[in-house]
């Protein structure tokens, strides 16, 4: 039986590079070689981080998501309006996809198990979204609505751009489809009170 251990310094480092040289150019036409040699470090210490490279590119696919979430509860951390604290959740989904080059978003539709990251983060989503939703109808900042019935259609809109299909469909990027998603959600359930 073996421990998990915390990853060192240099491994932190390294996920770090790997992370950026992913969001810039994609993960799938890469080898562990040339990796190493972009990274300027040997394969074994590459091997530490994960046994392949497939399991290497959903390590930093995790990451990348992992820090996402991160950034958006520092984001909204202290905001007590409904409103805002959505609009504020969906321009920084906006905002931390921007860094993401399309071949990374195209590598994570097309290898399962970066999508399956990416889903399961877009679930984590919707239900911070309805969570907000309900907040804002409790507040009287939102519409009375069907909370769970909306962050449901959110989270298919969700699934829709992480999927690619909303880009497909619209030639918009990820980044885009989110602040659309704000904007259609925000004018949708605002109170009149709110919007005058």
């Amino acid at each position: 039986m073996t421990s998990r251990r915390q990853p060192t310094a240099r491994q932190r480092a390294l996920l770090s590079e790997l992370e950026a040289l992913f969001l810039a150019e994609g993960f799938s036409q890469f080898t562990l070689d040339d990796l190493a040699a972009r990274l300027r470090c040997s394969k074994s210490t590459l091997y530490a981080l994960a046994p392949s490279k497939e399991q290497l590119a959903v390590k930093v696919v995790t990451h990348f998501f992992k820090g996402a979430a991160e950034l958006l509860e520092e984001r909204i951390a202290g905001i007590d309006d409904a409103r805002k604290i959505l609009g504020e959740y969906l321009a920084g989904i906006s905002e931390y996809l921007n860094r993401a080059s399309a071949a990374f978003m195209t590598d994570i539709a097309e290898f399962a198990p970066a999508r399956d990251a990416y889903q399961l983060n877009s679930r984590a989503a919707a239900a911070r979204i309805r969570s907000f939703i309900d907040r804002g109808v409790t507040d009287g900042v939102f519409r009375e609505v069907h909370a769970r019935l909306i962050a449901e259609m959110a989270g298919l809109i969700i699934e829709g751009i992480q999927t690619g299909v909303i880009g497909q469909r619209t030639g918009v990027t990820d980044a885009e489809a989110f602040t659309a998603l704000s904007e259609l959600l925000l004018g949708g359930i605002a109170t009149k009170n709110v919007l005058n």
